[in-house]
C-alpha cells in the first residue's frame, strides 16, 4: 500500500502559488518548503509540491509543460461536504482561479473545479455514498 503521496505541480511564481492556496486554507510544510519549492499540506499523507518551473525541470529529461495552455493532469480532491466544496471553489475564485465546468451532482458525487494561478484543474468532490 502506499503510505503517502506527493503530486509534483511546476509554478511561474512560487510566492503568488502559496498565497493563493493559503487564501483557501491550506498550511505548508516548513520542513519541505524552501525559495524552489512549497510543500501544500492537503490532508494527513496527501502532498502537492509546487517546484519553480527551474526546479521541476531538474526532475525531468524533457521539457516542463505550459499548463496554461495544455492539460496533463487533474488533481481530485475529496472533501467532506458539498458545502466545502463550495466553500473551496468560492475561495480560489477569490483568490484569482478561474472557473471549470459547472457543477455537476450525480447524487453520489457532487463536483465542482477550478483552474489555478498555473493552469492546474483541480476538482472538488463530495461522495455521499455508491452510485446508483
Amino acid at each position: 500500500m502506499v503510505q503517502q503521496i506527493f503530486v509534483n505541480l511546476p509554478v511561474h511564481d512560487l510566492p503568488r502559488a502559496k498565497a493563493f492556496f493559503a487564501a483557501l486554507g491550506f498550511a505548508f510544510n516548513p520542513q519541505f518548503t524552501n525559495d524552489s519549492g512549497a510543500c501544500l499540506v492537503l490532508g494527513d499523507n496527501i502532498f502537492a509540491m509546487l517546484l519553480t518551473r527551474e526546479f521541476f525541470a531538474t526532475f525531468i529529461d524533457r521539457p516542463v509543460a505550459d499548463t496554461r495552455a495544455q492539460a496533463a493532469v487533474i488533481v481530485c480532491v475529496a472533501v467532506e461536504s458539498r458545502e466545502r466544496v463550495d466553500d473551496l471553489f468560492a475561495r480560489a475564485l477569490a483568490a484569482g482561479a478561474t472557473p471549470g465546468r459547472p457543477p455537476q451532482d450525480h447524487g453520489f458525487m457532487y463536483q465542482h473545479g477550478f483552474e489555478d494561478l498555473d493552469g492546474h484543474l483541480w476538482e472538488l468532490v463530495h461522495l455521499s455514498g455508491a452510485p446508483s
